[in-house]
């Protein structure tokens, strides 16, 4: 999985393998490390450091600063590759090497501002600092890439399950995306894993635009077990989302997961018919769920739903397939907004809960 953007990442680490890192004087023995902070210590401390209960509602710049003044407020000691004295790394001994990430990542569909930031990450982070002899330029952009990309991961983590098991009843959901990307059988998967927390589910057929979607989601709920309500194939959304809801309330059902219409995003109709559901159901959450394998146009559905109607969390399908890895990277980045499962396969049980540790060790790990 993500073979592609692995491999291309470290051909770019592997070609510098042999480059030295730019000489400088040794570090004089009156400057301790206290005069110099450390990027390795830095990142260290990042992994450690205490989060602010309110970052949730600073700027993706403001929560990056705040994450460097405390990687700096709390040095730790990378022994690999900090040492009293080492090399200066100037910014003239960057750029092929960055040239080349950036390009990595761009071919690996990851949006072109993502990438970007990445590198001016990892040049901020280098330029300047002194480290060990004896490790090459390439360990040490490896080291400042891995930063980079799992803080872009970390800054929305979110716990689907955490969330629904302090939910109100019922907890409403509703999900949206367009044809194509799984949607449908990615609903019959979050049913079934609610289930399996032994908690019962109405499904909302109100994807009325077309016939099949209605008798796709009927096949699903028949396989679970669960309340579906439905109405005919011209039936207005909304009003499906509505009688479902006031049915899980009449039951005291757990939850009532909400289907949608899919059809193009720029298709001004059906961001009306989105808006006017969202006013009548009031979801407690909107998932969208986008295809990994669309890239750049993932990020660009995505976006689209959210300037439109709001998202709250977004699901990404087909990742048993994607060997690029980028859209789960630009995603999480260009929307701010958090990857709350990944589906890797067709049976209801083929879902994992998404952590950015889930994702680095796809990316990196052998």
């Amino acid at each position: 999985m993500f073979d592609s953007l692995k491999g291309k990442l470290k051909n770019v680490f592997k070609k510098s393998q042999s480059e030295p890192v730019v000489r400088d004087d040794v570090v004089p023995p009156e400057c301790t490390d206290t005069d110099v902070p450390d990027a390795a210590d830095e990142r260290v401390a990042t992994e450690h450091a205490p989060r602010d209960t309110d970052e949730r509602k600073l700027s993706r710049k403001e929560v990056a600063k705040l994450n460097k003044k405390e990687r700096v407020a709390e040095k730790g000691k990378d022994t690999e590759l900090i040492g009293d004295s080492g090399k200066k790394i100037k910014e003239g001994s960057l750029d092929d090497i960055l040239w080349e990430l950036e390009v990595a990542l761009m071919e690996a569909d990851v949006a072109f501002p993502v990438a970007e930031e990445i590198k001016n990450s990892v040049r901020e982070s280098m330029v300047g600092k002194k480290y060990a002899r004896g490790h090459t330029l390439g360990e040490i952009v490896e080291t400042s890439v891995k930063e980079s990309i799992s803080e872009i991961l970390k800054l929305n983590e979110f716990d689907f399950d955490l969330w629904f098991s302090a939910a109100g009843r019922p907890a409403v959901v509703m999900f949206v995306g367009i044809n194509g990307t799984g949607k449908t059988t990615s609903i019959a998967k979050i049913a079934n894993r609610i289930i399996g927390q032994g908690k019962t589910v109405v499904l909302a057929a109100a994807d009325t635009f077309r016939a099949g979607a209605i008798e796709q989601l009927t096949i699903h709920s028949e396989r679970l077990g669960c309340k579906i309500v439905k109405h005919s194939s011209d039936a207005d959304p909304a009003a499906v989302a509505f009688d479902a809801i006031e049915h899980a309330k009449a039951r005291r059902k757990d939850a009532v997961l909400v289907d949608t219409a899919g059809r193009m995003q720029t298709n001004s109709n059906l961001m009306d018919e989105m808006k006017k559901i969202k006013r009548v159901a009031k979801p407690d959450l909107v998932v969208f769920v986008g295809d990994s394998l669309a890239g750049n146009d993932a990020v660009e559905q995505a976006r689209a739903f959210d300037a439109a109607i709001g998202i709250d969390a977004v699901m990404l399908t087909k990742i048993d397939t994607d060997s690029k890895g980028g859209a789960a990277l630009s995603i999480a980045h260009t929307i701010g907004k958090p990857i709350a499962f990944v589906s890797n396969g067709q049976e209801y049980d083929n879902i994992i809960k998404f952590s950015s540790e889930w994702m680095m060790d796809r990316l990196f790990e052998d």
